[in-house]
């Protein structure tokens, strides 16, 4: 048994070492080295049917790049980054949140499946450490939020680095390409969510910064105030001030026309609505309904339960560095070959996706005898033109 056993291993194409290389994915495959080599880099004019094939073999003996050959061969470092560039006082302060820490695990995985190195460079809410970027030799970069004509995004693209963000930029800002959720469509589902439990005064707690996720939230809650003929209510504050949200969840309760439900943009917002409502005696879902934007597992346990909204963060980093490293490997491929097709072929790949949501229903926005906790995924709608 132990000798058919190593015999199996072997023809599954595996070293004795455990860790399969080219030619044993060449052998599995029934093809070339070269071809292997190409299907893999996105190279030659191979039929998709063959790239699907090696890739297939590959994923399945474990095989993975050498970020050593790699780089003899191309001059690539075989590193990428990713930071947020105006989140907090702090250079790593944004780590500590649940939607980055699920964000980046699933960027780290996907990088290395594709033989890239992942690494988590300091926010630079104040641009004085963007000369530790120097120090690196990136590839490309992934920028969480930017900000409107983000200075650092616009430095690297001019450096001729390929910057993806996650999140939807400004206009006006160079990236090569953006994966971002539709917060209008989400915004909306869960605001007729909360009407639909009763709610008949839906308040806001937004913030202060000019990223495109707070702005095209806080557009759609404005929108949907005026299309259901509802005043607004709403306080905005510095989100990333680990106290501000406290402070502008108690001032939203207590005034005059407060809101009978709530919903909060960031993660600690259920928490700071909760002890808010807890200080005003308001019980919630009874006199006030709460939602939340968070991927923390914390708000299932919490008394009660709370809403949340997630955006999905594992599929959105590993989307993002899909899309950066297949833009760094064009570019390297035409920097090596002035192949027309290719390059039209390159120019059809999508540089902009829209990712699903998810509305995770728990006892804090319902109102009924029966809660059950259940889930509604917003698709994303097509990007208007001009996104594309």
């Amino acid at each position: 048994m132990t000798a058919a056993k190593h015999q199996v291993t072997r023809s599954a194409g595996r070293r004795p070492s455990g860790r399969a290389g080219i030619r044993d994915v060449a052998a599995a495959a029934g093809v070339s080295i070269t071809t292997v080599s190409d299907a893999l880099n996105g190279k030659g004019r191979l039929p998709d049917a063959t790239r699907r094939h090696v890739r297939s073999v590959a994923d399945r003996l474990g095989y993975r790049p050498s970020a050593a050959a790699r780089t003899l061969r191309t001059g690539k470092s075989g590193l990428i980054g990713l930071t947020v560039t105006t989140y907090g006082e702090e250079p790593f302060t944004f780590t500590e949140f649940a939607y980055f820490a699920e964000m980046a695990r699933a960027a780290t995985s996907a990088a290395l499946a594709r033989g890239y190195a992942l690494v988590i460079l300091p926010a630079t809410s104040h641009h004085r450490d963007f000369d530790v970027w120097s120090n690196v030799a990136l590839d490309g970069t992934v920028v969480i939020d930017p900000a409107d004509h983000d200075p650092v995004v616009t430095e690297l693209v001019r450096q001729g680095i390929p910057v993806v963000s996650d999140g939807r930029p400004d206009a006006a800002l160079p990236v090569t390409a953006w994966v971002d959720n539709d917060h209008e469509a989400a915004v909306l589902g869960l605001l007729d969510h909360l009407a639909g439990s009763g709610a008949r005064r839906i308040g806001l707690l937004t913030g202060t910064s000019t990223d495109t996720y707070t702005r095209l939230s806080t557009t759609a809650y404005l929108s949907w105030c005026e299309r259901v003929g509802q005043e607004p209510v709403y306080e905005a504050y510095p989100a990333h001030d680990p106290c501000a949200g406290a402070v502008a969840a108690d001032r939203l309760l207590a005034r005059p026309d407060r809101p009978d439900a709530v919903y909060g943009l960031f993660d600690p917002n259920g928490t700071d609505l909760l002890a808010a409502a807890r200080r005003y005696g308001l019980r919630v879902p009874d006199d006030l309904l709460v939602v939340c934007c968070s991927e923390s597992p914390v708000y299932a346990t919490t008394e009660p339960p709370i809403t949340t909204l997630s955006l999905k963060p594992g599929r959105i980093g590993s989307t993002v560095v899909q899309l950066l490293i297949d833009a760094i490997e064009r570019a390297g491929e035409r920097g090596r070959e002035h192949d027309r097709d290719r390059v039209r072929t390159a120019a059809r790949v999508p540089s902009h996706q829209l990712m699903p949501t998810e509305l995770i229903v728990r006892a804090s926005s319902q109102r009924t005898a029966h809660r059950i906790a259940r889930t509604t995924v917003t698709a994303p709608r097509t990007p208007p033109p001009g996104d594309r």
